[in-house]
């Protein structure tokens, strides 16, 4: 099979994308905070090699002793060299402080996305432990800890990551729930992928920045805190830290103030480093396409195509019906509450045959393909009815198999392009997934594949377009990139849900040149769920005509065009403008720029 594609001609040029490291680096803040910090973190990394005193070498004879060669700081009331303290204690703090967040945002980022994204019982459980939790004093519990176990800096700080789990949980059980249901997480849905797999690409990516910043905010409260126990004495008095420094520095700040400056020194630059370096991570990370101009739509000449990988499917002539929909009924909520809002709907769609399912808003067009993918909203399911497709009844699967007929066997086109499109992610990458996971492709073939069906769905430069990240795109082409991701697969059965619903005429007219194109040369079955009968004459063989839950008609679309039977499809049919008359009103030369509203010429039918 060939594939047509277009050849652009007036392409205005995208400047080149700087990539995150470059974003970070241009951050004077950013670039200084990182040195600090791996200045920080090579110093006590390297600090068994640096030659320097026994941090816990005591010698009375030289206590309190200024800066010399032997101790470049000084040394402290015991004669112990200040500078081999402060970077042996480095090591203690800054493994304790890792070891507490790194406990924190295990347990509360998994906990937080599991509860954000299932909600239900574990939602509820979770987010009473983290109320518990929050409600501990911490203090308290650290100092209970250590009667009970003994100075201990890695227990304590373990037992610290505890309780700091909440400042995760929250922030992710939050911005999970705002994004669970948007249009590009069902996207996903639709295209098969599983749901750890949505987490894990889709989901995590959007809490990447919240999480990043609270990072950095509780590791500056764990080095404070860890400070702060052992500036008490919880801690092991003979392991060289910060907090030790501190406290003897208290003690003798009469004697000698420079004790205590430079372990607050060390952990105010550490915490300002760390905040100063999380910020600056997060702008680089979200700061994408910012430096380049979205390309402007190309105006485009046809060409010869390369040649298609997508198989065609049977043969539109074949008699034996793809999917049988019988007595479906949708309803949310469960007893007294319950409420219907599809009734006994009944169709079938032939193998090759386009079906129209046309009705106004809130008449269930969307929850009858929404029941047929198996993607109802939360709430809604199928209280009756049978789904028949290829042989197999949808409505008693499990999730799992419903999922393996996603993409492969039954494809969705959603209404908004824009809003189906992960913003995170380039084009191209959304497209390559599905085409991996689901086919089984390396990457290099994923690549080859997603570029020639952009080719096919009329992209002027593919390649461009496989790079380039949804808001650089015109809304025209976000809908021919979603069209190009549901045939990637090679569907049996095609939903189109307002496929033209958010473009202008123009657009509208060869995205439905597409579909129909599509349609005879891969011989899938597709469902067209529209308002227009314009759409529906354009490109439908038989058509549903759907009111307040029902199909009140069905028919050939010639027959439903010419000789309606019901009023409520003729009163569909008479909504349309395309064919009425123009409005004269008001006449541009009975206007002039000094008319008001009252002398504006009235039509004769207003008069009436």
């Amino acid at each position: 099979m060939t594939l047509a594609t277009e050849v652009p001609t007036d392409v205005e040029p995208v400047a080149p994308r700087s990539g995150v490291v470059g974003r970070f680096l241009r951050n004077p803040l950013g670039l200084a905070s990182a040195i600090i910090l791996a200045l920080v973190i090579l110093a006590a990394i390297l600090v068994p090699l640096l030659g320097l005193p026994d941090p816990n070498a005591v010698n009375l004879r030289e206590a309190l002793k200024p800066s010399s060669v032997q101790h470049l700081l000084g040394a402290d009331s015991s004669g112990r060299d200040i500078l081999s303290r402060l970077l042996w204690g480095s090591r203690i703090n800054l493994l304790g402080a890792a070891l507490a967040v790194a406990i924190a945002l295990v347990i509360g980022v998994v906990a937080g996305l599991i509860a954000g994204y299932y909600g239900g019982w574990f939602d509820s459980v979770s987010s009473w432990f983290n109320n518990f939790t929050m409600a501990l004093p911490g203090i308290v519990v650290l100092l209970a800890v250590r009667a009970v176990v003994g100075p201990s800096v890695w227990v304590a700080m373990a037992v610290f990551g505890v309780l700091l789990f909440p400042g995760f949980f929250r922030v992710v059980r939050g911005a999970v729930q705002a994004v669970r249901n948007e249009l590009y997480v069902d996207a996903a849905r639709v295209s098969g992928l599983s749901d750890f797999r949505i987490i894990g690409r889709h989901i995590l990516t959007v809490v990447r920045a919240p999480v990043i910043i609270q990072i950095a905010r509780l590791l500056s409260i764990a080095i404070a805190i860890q400070a702060g126990l052992e500036f008490l004495g919880v801690s092991d008095s003979s392991v060289a830290s910060w907090g030790s420094m501190l406290n003897d520095g208290f003690r003798k700040i009469v004697l000698n103030p420079v004790l205590i400056l430079w372990p607050s020194l060390a952990i105010g630059l550490v915490c300002m480093a760390l905040v100063l370096f999380a910020n600056a991570l997060r702008d680089a990370l979200e700061e994408r396409g910012t430096h380049g101009r979205a390309p402007r739509r190309a105006r485009t000449a046809p060409a010869a195509s390369p040649e298609s990988t997508m198989t065609a499917g049977p043969a539109p002539g074949a008699n034996t019906a793809l999917l049988s929909v019988a007595g479906l009924k949708v309803a949310y909520g469960y007893g007294p509450l319950e409420k219907e809002v599809v009734h006994g709907v009944t169709f079938h769609v032939e193998q090759g045959e386009v079906l129209g399912l046309v009705g106004e808003s809130g008449s269930g067009k969307t929850q009858t393909a929404f029941s047929i993918l198996g993607l109802l909203p939360e709430g809604g399911r199928v209280s009756a009815g049978s789904i028949l497709f290829d042989g197999k009844e949808l409505t008693s699967l499990v999730d799992p198999q419903r999922r393996a007929l996603r993409g492969t066997e039954i494809a969705y086109i959603p209404q908004e392009p824009m809003s189906n499109l992960d913003p995170t992610f380039r084009i191209g990458y959304q497209l390559t997934v599905p085409l991996r996971k689901r086919l089984g492709l390396s990457k290099e073939e994923a690549t080859q594949r997603a570029l020639a069906l952009l080719a096919r769905v009329g992209i002027a430069d593919p390649e461009k377009v496989f790079k380039s990240y949804p808001h650089e795109i015109s809304g025209g082409m976000a809908q021919r990139v979603l069209i190009a991701g549901a045939v990637s697969c090679s569907p049996r059965l095609l939903i189109a849900d307002e496929p033209t619903t958010a473009l202008d005429v123009t657009v509208q007219a060869e995205v439905l040149d597409l579909l129909r194109d599509l349609q005879r040369e891969t011989g899938m079955a597709v469902i067209m769920v529209t308002h227009n009968f314009g759409v529906v004459a354009d490109v439908c063989d038989r058509v549903a005509v759907m009111q307040a839950g029902r199909i009140v008609e069905i028919d050939d679309v010639e027959r439903i065009l010419s000789q309606p039977s019901v009023d409520y499809t003729r009163r569909l049919l008479d909504s349309m403008l395309e064919d009425g008359p123009v409005r004269p009103y008001p006449f541009e030369d009975d206007v002039t720029e000094n008319s008001s509203p009252a002398e504006l010429p009235v039509p004769a039918e207003a008069k009436e």
